[in-house]
């Protein structure tokens, strides 16, 4: 049976997949215009644009086996299509933008098994697959990316004889300064090596072992690459008197170097090529399921569109429960015993780099002893994609940032008394040997509505919590911070502020929440 055969199952189940695609593309606007954006102003993600009409072509080749099939549309696929609905309502409660496009591009993926069944769909997996290429997740990496390029090139220049002095990111050598920033990370290598990747294996091997190996190694391989383009680019300014493989041609020698490296890894893996597996005839269908499925196809439609539109209905009554007022964020009480207020810092010195909260507060006091130490509280109402608490645009130190490095962070368990709150906690160095505080420790967690979290992921759910038992979305963060000196060290002070101020800052932030 032809696949355009005006009497087969094909005509009624190939309008119906259109039609539910045009429908979840208007429900699924946001998230999917969303990716688009990104991939238009992130060099990261500019490989996306060519990811839908890559996977379209795969799914032409396969047009002649495709016609071999019976479309009978499985309505099981009904409950990962409503798990991907429920990702994107939790993903949009706590504006984690992965989350919603993820869930928008396998909704649009799972359709098709839905609609067209599991055995279609079989055929096509790996351009089903291919799609998830365009949903810009793994910026995440960056900063074990960052922290892996930076060990392997201080490491790679000591074994080659070049002293080094590190500080976090940043390191100096007799020739001068460098810096790993996220362009040194090598996300870029990574996101694009694995994705073409894929593809070579997915055309070039039969067997599901030869393509998994290639695809690790295309995930291995940039990896390794930008480690040695890294420290290849130190050199080469080290030894030139910095005279190249600095400014513009920094990128351009790293580009060239990737671009041969990748060329290397397709020449070899092709000696290893596959011809291409005969497509087997699939089981004749019976009158009976060729009658079926012509309304089964149009139950699934009408069953997924009503899926889909349940969490946006969710949304908007959420959204209409939520205070959107602005907030009032006030430290009346004074600090407790032992400790007196004194003059804020000015912004000449460090802060916490939190983009656009709804309110924040700074505000210092002084132990007996002496030790000063810094309060800054950032709150967070009518959270979206421009302004969320939990974000990667919200840093104690910004990459661009010559004045201070993080050189350590961990999770800590504070004792409180009868208490033990886990603090986020981080080493601070500036690497201008003539500032006065050239050390600093900080201590950072999260207040989610009345609840306290060091993590990222438990201050996510707790947010998605909340705003689905309509307590709304207040939430903020409390930073603490004190310079760190020889005889005076920062964490003792630290503690015993915490220990005598936390419930005067969460009183101060539950009153915020209550004026809305």
């Amino acid at each position: 049976m032809a696949i355009a055969s005006p009497a087969g199952p094909w005509r009624t189940a190939l309008p119906a997949l259109g039609l539910l695609w045009i429908a979840l593309g208007f429900i699924y606007a946001g998230a999917l215009t969303a990716m688009v954006g990104i991939w238009s102003r992130s060099d990261t993600f500019a490989h996306a644009f060519v990811v839908p009409p890559i996977a379209l072509w795969l799914a032409w080749r396969k047009r002649a086996e495709l016609a071999l099939h019976l479309p009978r549309p499985s309505l099981w696929w009904l409950l990962p299509f409503a798990a991907m609905a429920l990702l994107w309502l939790l993903g949009e409660l706590v504006a984690v933008n992965a989350a919603t496009q993820f869930a928008a591009t396998a909704m649009l993926v799972l359709v098709v098994p839905l609609v067209l069944g599991t055995r279609v769909a079989a055929v096509i997996l790996f351009p089903l697959a291919y799609l998830f290429f365009a949903v810009p997740i793994g910026e995440f990496l960056l900063p074990v990316l960052m922290q892996w390029t930076a060990d392997f090139t201080v490491a790679a220049l000591r074994l080659s004889g070049v002293p080094v002095y590190r500080e976090g990111l940043q390191f100096i050598i007799p020739s001068g300064s460098w810096s790993v920033v996220e362009a040194c990370s090598g996300v870029r290598y990574l996101m694009a090596s694995f994705m073409v990747g894929s593809l070579f294996a997915y055309l070039n091997y039969r067997s599901a072992k030869r393509r998994w190996i290639f695809a690790l190694v295309s995930l291995l391989v940039p990896i390794v690459a930008n480690w040695l383009r890294a420290y290849m680019i130190v050199m080469l300014g080290h030894l030139s008197g910095n005279q190249i493989a600095v400014g513009a041609d920094h990128l351009i020698y790293g580009w060239v170097f990737f671009g041969v490296v990748i060329t290397i890894l397709f020449v070899i893996g092709a000696r290893w090529a596959e011809a291409p597996a005969e497509a087997l005839p699939p089981p004749a269908a019976t009158p009976l399921e060729r009658a079926g499925a012509a309304w089964q196809s149009w139950a699934a439609v009408a069953a997924a569109v009503l899926l889909a539109l349940l969490p946006h209905a969710a949304i908007k009554r959420i959204e209409a429960r939520d205070a959107s007022g602005p907030v009032q964020l006030v430290l009346t009480e004074p600090a407790a015993a032992g400790w007196q207020s004194a003059a804020v810092a000015d912004d000449k010195g460090w802060r916490p780099a939190f983009r656009a909260p709804s309110a924040e507060q700074r505000a210092r006091w002084h132990n007996d002893a002496g030790v000063a130490v810094d309060l800054y509280l950032a709150y967070y109402r009518g959270q979206d994609d421009q302004r969320k608490l939990v974000s990667s645009s919200n840093v104690l130190v910004a990459s661009s940032d010559r004045d201070w490095n993080a050189v350590h962070t961990q999770l800590k368990p504070v004792a409180l008394g009868a208490r033990t709150v886990e603090v986020r906690q981080t080493a601070l160095m500036s690497p201008m040997s003539t500032r006065e505080h050239a050390r600093m420790l900080v201590w950072q967690l999260y207040w989610i509505n009345g609840e306290l979290t060091a993590r990222d992921v438990r201050a996510k759910l707790l947010s998605a919590w909340q705003r689905l038992r309509g307590q709304g979305d207040e939430s903020a963060a409390i930073v603490i911070y004190a310079a760190d000196r020889p005889g005076q060290p920062a964490e003792a002070a630290l503690r015993g502020f915490l220990g005598a101020n936390l419930d005067t800052i969460e009183r101060a932030l539950q009153a915020a929440r209550d004026r809305r």
